[in-house]
């Protein structure tokens, strides 16, 4: 999680740059304030494990972040840290179950499906890959790979999701900043994670 909000901090301008093409320009700053929020929480309280710290997320997110990226990004890590709950390390096999659940999560919150120009386009082809690794350092990094191609591919598409999808044929040839913070993710995962 602190990857993350580096990863988040170094690219706000650009995911607000992403944002304000095809939707409200707040993407990054809410995904910036929202993680040193989450920084904040995780560093008051000692964490029991890996599914606490990330319903500790979770929380700082959904309380601090505004527009669908607080309430998706808040359910992709409760449902992560509810799968995750007890745990003592991070292993693939459960790193890749709760992936599944967080991404189950995302999709009955914001009903999206693959093609409609939204993070689940970068989401679901990392959670695949996870799926079909030996370990976890190879899974993470086979994540990263497959949410970057994701993220990439929403560029053509015309959105049908979100704020983006009032734009019609306008929103084409644009990436869409959520699958973009997810790439940023799974990046960081396999950079903090997958040594």
């Amino acid at each position: 999680m602190r990857r993350f909000a580096e990863e988040v901090g170094e690219h706000r301008q650009e995911l607000v740059r992403l944002d304000t093409a095809i939707g409200d320009g707040d993407h990054g700053t809410n995904m910036d304030r929202g993680m040193k929020k989450a920084l904040e929480k995780l560093d008051a309280c000692e964490q029991a494990d890996p599914g606490a710290v990330l319903k500790t997320v979770a929380m700082a997110l959904v309380s601090s972040v505004g527009g669908a990226a607080g309430p998706l990004y808040g359910t992709l890590f409760l449902r992560m840290g509810t799968a995750m709950a007890g745990s003592e390390q991070v292993d693939l096999a459960g790193f890749a179950a709760a992936s599944r659940k967080g991404l189950e999560g995302v999709q009955s919150r914001g009903k999206a499906q693959p093609g409609d120009k939204t993070m689940v386009d970068a989401l679901i082809p990392a959670v695949d890959a996870l799926d079909g690794a030996d370990n976890l350092s190879s899974g993470l990094q086979a994540a990263a790979e497959a949410a970057e191609e994701g993220m990439n591919a929403t560029t053509p598409m015309i959105a049908k999701k979100g704020r983006a999808s009032y734009l019609g044929d306008r929103s084409k040839d644009h990436q869409d900043p959520g699958a973009t913070s997810t790439y940023y993710l799974f990046k960081s995962a396999a950079e903090a994670l997958g040594g």
